[in-house]
């Protein structure tokens, strides 16, 4: 299928370096360009956790994320549009992305009715009711006013029939329709500037399925497709296999998100099949579990043989944990629960993972983007 022309606004996406089927480009924002390969850190409810927007930016973060399911519950999107939307609010100056809700409402478990209209689910705050369609989906996300932001789609969990899969596909192309349409209507902006409208790929590891939804995406046309629907409990290698046959089928022209990865070797791997930008909350989740990212692999500071290191995390890291603080004395705050010990893990890890990221673009770029993953998987 050719793409047709994508939804409005396209902000220019170029693919500047490739080494094999791995991309270095640079998305145009208004809010500034997005070099790629890019890790966009999660803040669920409107903040990364254990860390603030200040030293993200100095840390390396180009995009954060937020979440239009947790957001449109509390505070509630007009209340965020009220104080200033969604970058005043998070303290962000830079690009935002927010998910579509959709995820969310089919993994927490309280959908109570799902049909072509859209999902009729209950709180899980409250117990209250609510309904989200593709509508409202950008209803909530223009009210947000995040700069990129995604059509509504239905998120089947791994080990569902094919059959299940196979409906999920047919309602996410359907609603991909619904959501370029509403997006359209609004003349493509949110309360806080344009929006980049993306799509979404279902279609569990069944290569037909996953042929199937991208054709159907296209077809509607987007500025930029989003790799759905894994991550969610298949195998490694069913993920990685299915992440390269869904890559190969997408415009080269297009930005290619994959949603939810964050550990070291996922990221190399699926930037290895062309993937552009991803996130995840693992590196922010796994400090809170007193564990640092190194180069050697996963460090876990609750180890008792950690008591009396004067070593730092990680030689050369230029976060604060591996500049100002022993191995330690970071466990020690980690096994007393300070609030500090949080904090540097979570900003040691973000770091570990902009500087891979950033490498990876570099390697790409000179062409040695094989050997770059080789030397880190070895390490590993």
């Amino acid at each position: 299928m050719i793409d047709p022309e994508p939804t409005v606004p396209d902000f220019p996406f170029a693919v500047e370096a490739v080494d094999g089927q791995a991309r270095a480009g640079r998305l145009d924002t208004p809010r500034g360009p997005v070099l790629t390969p890019c890790f966009m850190p999660v803040g669920t409810k409107g903040t990364v956790k254990a860390t603030n927007p200040l030293r993200l930016r100095q840390m390396g973060a180009q995009v954060l994320l937020a979440n239009t399911y947790h957001l449109a519950l509390r505070p509630g999107s007009d209340t965020i549009r009220e104080l200033g939307g969604l970058h005043a609010f998070m303290g962000w100056s830079g690009p935002l992305l927010t998910d579509s809700g959709g995820f969310q409402v089919f993994s927490l478990k309280d959908a109570a009715h799902i049909d072509d209209s859209g999902v009729a689910f209950r709180s899980v705050y409250d117990g209250s009711r609510h309904e989200f369609t593709p509508e409202r989906a950008i209803a909530e996300q223009q009210s947000l006013g995040a700069d990129i932001i995604m059509s509504f789609d239905e998120c089947p969990p791994a080990g569902a029939s094919r059959d299940a899969v196979a409906r999920a596909v047919e309602r996410t192309h359907r609603w991909a329709q619904r959501s370029k349409a509403a997006h359209r209507a609004s003349g493509g902006r949110g309360t806080d500037g344009p929006q980049m409208l993306l799509g979404i790929v279902q279609g569990g590891i069944d290569s037909d399925l996953r042929r199937e939804s991208v054709q159907g995406l296209l077809e509607v046309g987007f500025p930029g497709y989003a790799i759905g629907g894994l991550s969610v409990g298949e195998e490694r290698a069913a993920m990685l296999a299915t992440t390269e046959h869904t890559a190969r089928q997408l415009p080269w022209n297009r930005l290619r998100y994959f949603m939810g990865i964050g550990d070291p070797a996922g990221l190399l791997e699926v930037i290895e099949r062309g993937i552009d930008v991803f996130d995840c909350v693992l590196p922010t989740r796994t400090a809170r579990m007193g564990t640092a990212f190194v180069s050697q692999g996963r460090l876990n500071l609750k180890n008792a043989a950690h008591a009396r290191s004067r070593a730092p995390l990680e030689e050369g890291c230029p976060c604060p944990a591996c500049t100002s603080f022993s191995r330690g004395a970071i466990r020690h705050f980690v096994m007393q629960r300070e609030i500090l010990g949080l904090q540097l893990l979570t900003e040691h890890n973000l770091t570990y993972l902009f500087r891979l990221v950033a490498e990876a673009r570099r390697a790409i770029v000179e062409g040695r983007f094989s050997a770059y993953k080789r030397a880190c998987e070895d390490a590993w």
